[in-house]
């Protein structure tokens, strides 16, 4: 265990290792420099094919690992500071040469716990999780001002079984957006994000969605299960996004008790999301978009529309289902449903679905019983009882009989 002391820490990105636990007191704030130059410039990720920002190389992320196993980032709602506003006016000003960097990024790790931490301003996405598995997140608070660049929450990208609960997100850009990968990197990649559960999320984003499914999902996105979600301010609940080019899939989505308040729109789906890697694409890979549920859905306060579905002329997305959803309208629009290129059920749904979404059933959606193996993951704790002068650096070498570490750091 590294234990992070009260106090304000300056720190350049650095790396985890296997079995470690990063734990920050209630009033430790670690804070990553604002010299660029200290962030070293890293390879591009293999299913992206380059930066997100800018072909090429991308700036390392302020905490990071990769092939790793067991670790655990967590505290006394301890803070994780990016300072990001000297990145976002770079970004925004087309200063950079290389895609910023993220807050914690964990490639190829098995078992990963982030809770009880406060994350903010983020130079980019804040949690990223990529080609993992067994990853939990849980009571983190993550904040970023809702103008801030690309400043997403959790971004699990070709992960499986992953669990996120009790959150609090204010950001940018999307509180949880679900990943696998760009066009045909995605695709030869082949790495799906599967077996995905949010609950008990709370998210603010004005710009952006609750939950983002895509764009990047060219590896393919099945089996994400979103219960019990708040959302005030936010521009829309479950979005996905897509295009022809992608290729792969998103289908077996599931979200219920969604209480929403400020909308824009209630459902967004679109498969004419444009933006690309590069031109090497293939135009053929059209993307594939089924079995996507919603039920038990209140929204008030929606202000532009109850919804924008538009799947993919000669692909239409299908087995939309829809029982006990209202999306309570600021102002009485002549067109309150945008739809093309969609197939689904409805019941119980006000104001009434556009007609390709008007076939009738049972009232009620499917939502999955099983359990996931993420639900069962716990984490083993222990402790220490030792004094320590404040003046002193000290690390316990050995390896307890509990195989527990500790290091303190010091002023």
């Amino acid at each position: 265990m590294l234990y992070v002391p009260a106090g304000r820490w300056l720190t350049a990105p650095f790396n985890l290792t296997s079995h470690f636990t990063l734990f920050l007191h209630a009033d430790a704030v670690i804070l990553g420099t604002q010299d660029v130059t200290q962030w070293p410039v890293i390879d591009p990720l293999p299913s992206y094919g380059r930066g997100r920002d800018h072909a090429g190389g991308r700036y390392a992320s302020l905490v990071s690992g990769s092939n790793l196993t067991d670790v655990v980032i967590t505290g006394n709602n301890g803070t994780i500071d990016g300072q990001g506003a000297t990145w976002w006016s770079k970004y925004k000003s087309g200063k950079l040469k290389y895609t910023r960097g993220y807050l914690i990024e964990l490639m190829h790790t098995d078992g990963v716990f982030i809770s009880n931490v406060t994350l903010v301003n983020s130079p980019a996405w804040n949690i990223h999780p990529v080609y993992s598995r067994n990853i939990v997140v849980s009571g983190v608070t993550i904040l970023a001002p809702t103008k801030s660049p690309n400043t997403d929450g959790i971004n699990p990208d070709s992960c499986s079984q992953v669990r996120i609960e009790d959150c609090y997100v204010v950001s940018g850009d999307d509180c949880v957006a679900i990943k696998s990968g760009w066009d045909e990197y995605g695709i030869a990649v082949g790495m799906p994000s599967e077996h995905i559960v949010v609950r008990r999320l709370t998210c603010v984003s004005p710009t952006s969605a609750v939950i983002a499914l895509g764009s990047e999902m060219s590896g393919g996105i099945r089996d994400v299960r979103a219960e019990d979600i708040t959302a005030i301010g936010t521009e829309s609940a479950v979005r996905i996004k897509t295009a022809v080019g992608r290729g792969a899939y998103v289908r077996d989505v599931y979200a219920r008790r969604m209480r929403l308040d400020g909308m824009k729109r209630v459902f967004w789906m679109t498969g004419d999301y444009k933006s690309h890697p590069d031109d090497g694409y293939d135009k053929t890979a059209v993307p594939v978009v089924e079995n996507i549920s919603y039920q038990d859905v209140v929204a008030t306060g929606v202000w532009k529309e109850a919804a924008r579905m538009q799947g993919i002329q000669g692909a239409p997305f299908k087995g939309i289902c829809m029982a006990n959803v209202t999306a309570e309208m600021t102002k009485e629009r002549k067109v309150s449903w945008n739809c093309a290129d969609v197939e689904g059920v409805s019941a119980g749904v006000t104001p009434a679905p556009c007609a390709p979404l008007q076939g009738t059933h049972a009232g009620s959606c499917p939502f999955p019983t099983d359990t996931l193996a993420v639900d069962q993951i716990a984490v083993q704790q222990c402790s220490y009882s030792i004094t320590i002068p404040a003046t002193t650096s000290v690390a316990l070498q050995g390896r307890p009989s509990n195989s527990c570490f500790l290091a303190v750091l010091s002023n």
